[in-house]
């Protein structure tokens, strides 16, 4: 699907130009968009249907989580940053508080590096600009819904596996970790990235390699050739943290100065 960016409230914004079907696959990802700005939020759900999407949207944080607390469901939520009486910050940390681990992606016109450090450690799983082409977000999405694990595939493993490393348990089959038994409370992206270091243990993997688990192959982000770096480091931040949760004595995931990270085992 082409997209051209018009100027929407003065900022220019993604809309659709494509004239596919507008009609829902059944079984479809459901994704909720929040968004105070009526026509990008109207026109993304928009472009998102034609795509084969379900989708609804709602104009402020307090909808949208009524709508959950409530009973609704998605397989995302597409959440803006800024937006009157309650951001898309104080969004996030209100669904954690309930409960709520669906995936939230920030869709936002803000571009420093800060925010999107912010957004990750608060629990978001991506932080993509309003200026990205349509594609980029559908594959996000993509990537965040199908639990695709590039690593394990490449290895040769089934679905069905069960990787021990110690005391570190993978479960392929329901991307979920645990340690000693214990559960980890990893995100989706969270699991894929242990599961890439777990799976190469004792061996340096590149930021590169890390941050193409996360996005996709080759994306560009954050500022300069480097610019993903500072993307990884924030995402092992969280994990190390919730490992460290469970057993404080974890010391495996270290860092390899200027390449990337190891998983050490046996540990050094």
């Amino acid at each position: 699907m082409e997209i051209t960016a018009q100027p929407v409230g003065g900022v220019r914004e993604l809309i659709s130009a494509g004239g596919a079907s507008n009609a829902v696959r059944a079984n479809a990802i459901r994704i909720v968009v929040v968004d105070d700005d009526d026509p990008f939020r109207e026109s993304l759900v928009h472009s998102l249907r034609e795509e084969g999407y379900d989708v609804g949207g709602f104009a402020g944080g307090a909808a949208a989580l009524e709508h959950f607390t409530a009973g609704g469901q998605a397989d995302v939520i597409l959440l803006d940053w800024r937006m009157p009486g309650m951001s898309g910050l104080e969004v996030l940390r209100s669904l954690r508080r309930a409960g709520n681990a669906t995936p939230v992606i920030f869709l936002t016109a803000l571009s420093e590096a800060g925010y999107e450090e912010v957004a990750l450690e608060g629990g978001a799983v991506d932080f993509v600009g309003k200026l990205r082409r349509l594609s980029i977000l559908v594959k996000r999405v993509q990537l965040i819904t199908a639990g695709a694990r590039p690593a394990r595939e490449a290895a040769g493993r089934r679905s069905d596996d069960v990787l021990h490393l110690g005391r570190l348990e993978l479960r392929f089959d329901i991307n979920r970790a645990s340690w000693a038994g214990t559960p980890i409370d990893l995100t989706l992206t969270e699991f894929k990235i242990v599961a890439l270091l777990a799976l190469r243990s004792g061996e340096d993997v590149p930021y590169r390699e890390i941050y193409d688990v996360v996005h996709g192959k080759d994306f560009a982000a954050g500022y300069g050739d480097m610019g993903y770096r500072p993307n990884v480091r924030t995402f092992i931040k969280r994990i190390r943290k919730k490992l460290h949760d469970v057993e404080p004595a974890f010391e495996h995931i270290v860092n390899s100065p200027g390449l990337g990270y190891r998983y050490n085992w046996p540990a050094d």
